[in-house]
């Protein structure tokens, strides 16, 4: 016997059943038209290639001017190496500049399924995403990378052994691979206050469980920044767990005020009740 069909939800009026099928054209869609959005911002990045790849590379000469070997260089194996690079980084800030198109589209996808309370919440959280996302990228370009890269570096100067000379070579594909890798990572964690508003906005969890699990959050925050920071020093991981951390509690700030109220405790009556019987 057929499964009888889902009615729409009264709470939701625009809410229409729709297939899995119907569910996967929507995502195709947007899928689509996120592609297509970074179009115009990947060939904005690839006009201004040569000041991106300067930008990047800033962080890594002033580490090496700092300490003092000379020149900084970046080297190339092959003659793609340097055409591959420029793609890389134009994808890369591509997708930063198309970030706010990005995150209205994974709304878009979501909001048939929300009421019309959270669908008000659409817009703010997709601007929202796309801020943070930079504004991580953005902190760890101007914070973590100087210090890391001053410390990765120092640790392996040029030196002479007893036999041979040890000489740094950077390949420019392998340290662009890791910085855009770094950025990428550092957005996307910046996106955890986001999603803990959203959360809360939906009805998911309040600002008491919120508050309940920061202290499993401050381990999470630490094991992250180890895993994310470039180098094993103790200052870098304390400058990535710390904006984690905080970040964290100024989303459960958030959810105070646009979450739901806990519900008052009702197990002390109910004790009291099974002690008279």
């Amino acid at each position: 016997m057929a499964d009888a069909p889902r009615l729409p939800d009264p709470e939701l009026p625009h809410d229409v059943p729709m297939t899995i099928w119907e569910h996967l054209r929507e995502l195709r869609k947007r899928l689509i038209a996120s592609l297509l959005g970074m179009v115009p911002g990947v060939a904005l990045a690839w006009s201004l290639r040569e000041e991106l790849l300067d930008f990047l590379a800033a962080p890594y000469a002033d580490a090496w001017k700092h300490l003092g070997y000379g020149k900084p260089t970046l080297h190339f194996s092959s003659p793609v190496d340097l055409f591959v690079t420029h793609l890389h980084i134009a994808i890369v800030v591509g997708l930063l500049f198309s970030s706010p198109w990005i995150a209205y589209q994974g709304w878009a996808f979501i909001a048939p399924g929300l009421y019309k309370r959270e669908k008000a919440y659409a817009i703010p959280f997709a601007l929202a995403s796309a801020l943070f996302f930079a504004g991580g990228a953005f902190f760890g370009y101007r914070f973590v990378f100087p210090a890391g890269f001053q410390f990765l570096l120092d640790v392996t100067p040029t030196a002479k052994s007893h036999l041979v000379e040890i000489v740094p070579t950077i390949m420019i594909d392998q340290y662009l691979s890791f910085a855009t890798q770094m950025l990428l990572g550092f957005g996307i964690v910046f996106e955890v206050p986001v999603v803990v508003a959203f959360l809360a906005a939906a009805g998911l969890v309040n600002w008491k469980q919120l508050l309940k699990f920061g202290r499993y959050w401050i381990l999470i925050s630490s094991i992250v920044a180890a895993v994310l920071t470039p180098t094993p020093d103790m200052l870098s991981q304390l400058m990535m767990m710390g904006p984690l951390v905080l970040l964290y509690y100024a989303a459960v700030g958030v959810a105070y005020f646009i979450g739901p109220k806990p519900e008052p405790a009702t197990e002390q009556p109910e004790a009291e009740a099974s002690e008279v019987n």
